[in-house]
């Protein structure tokens, strides 16, 4: 074991309540007997979270990814949320549909693509799992409703992701309200299964001041003089893997967050074992990966 222990996190979720099309059976049913169900998950220091889900696995932020990261044994992952041109919030990483659903061929004079020029409904129809391989054929684009509601069932945590909030006017408020209504906002949810986090500092002060009990995390490596602002309204610095150092974690740990606890930092995007146990060197309190099984081989073998 490291000797920093990953601190509680809490999970906050959003909104869109848009039913779509079912992908196929397996995609759609989670195992009756995953690890998760049967409580066999094991714990991890510094913490794991599947990043998009198992991404190097399964189709990014597809039900796929993360029913994979929990029948490999991973409790938290991590999603991207942005809205559609009638106001849905849908789980996709990129402001535009291209790389990861079939929009082109679907859409082809639509160009160039951006989820906020489709509605929730166009958005439905697409396939989201083919581009990574035939056997996903079908996946489509969760809402954030349905995604949340999904991570619930199978029940993990989740690291959850304003992307480009500046494009979406007021997308906070409506993330946290559907994560109300998806029963993440009790006292629960917000003590240990959920954490909101955005490269964008004014989304986070956002959430910050609408829910200042959730905790939050900001995307970036801001100088070590400047930690203490952050520290405001941020639990967590989430920074790139390339990018830190002892000297830096300690910093940030040395401060205390907007609820009282030390600062902690969770870092990205580690997918390869000497970098896991680097990370794990300095002292980290979680590492966010594409590739969760690697990472925590590393860290139990290290």
């Amino acid at each position: 074991m490291y000797a920093r222990a990953a601190a509680t996190t809490a999970a906050l979720l959003g909104a869109g309540a848009l039913v779509l099309p079912t992908a196929t059976a397996t995609a759609q049913t989670p195992a009756a007997h995953s690890p998760a169900a049967q409580g066999s998950v094991r714990h991890d220091d510094p913490l794991v979270v599947a990043h998009r889900g198992a991404s190097a696995y399964a189709p990014e932020n597809t039900f796929a990814a993360i029913d994979k990261a929990r029948d490999m044994g991973f409790r938290w992952v991590e999603n991207d949320v942005q809205r559609t041109k009638d106001g849905e919030l849908v789980i996709m990483h990129d402001d535009t549909l291209k790389r990861t659903t079939n929009v082109e061929e679907v859409f082809p004079d639509r160009a160039p693509w951006k989820v906020a020029d489709f509605t929730a409904a166009e958005i439905a129809k697409l396939d989201a799992g083919s581009w990574f391989g035939p056997e996903y054929a079908g996946q489509r684009v969760p809402t954030l409703e349905q995604y949340m509601r999904r991570v619930s069932h199978n029940h993990q945590k989740l690291v959850f992701e304003f992307k480009k909030p500046e494009l979406y006017p007021g997308i906070e408020k409506q993330g946290l309200r559907v994560l109300r209504k998806t029963g993440w906002l009790d006292k629960h949810h917000v003590k240990s299964k959920l954490v909101i986090q955005s490269f964008s500092a004014d989304s986070v002060k956002t959430v910050h001041a609408l829910r200042p009990d959730v905790k939050t995390g900001f995307l970036g490596t801001p100088a070590a003089g400047d930690l203490p602002q952050y520290a405001k309204f941020a639990d967590q610095i989430n920074s790139t893997h390339t990018s830190i150092s002892a000297d830096y974690v300690s910093a940030i740990h040395a401060l205390k967050g907007p609820h009282g606890k030390p600062l902690e930092i969770f870092t990205w995007t580690v997918n390869d074992a000497p970098n896991a146990v680097r990370a794990a060197g300095f002292g980290v309190d979680g590492i966010i990966t594409n590739t969760p099984d690697v990472v925590r081989k590393a860290l139990r073998d290290g």
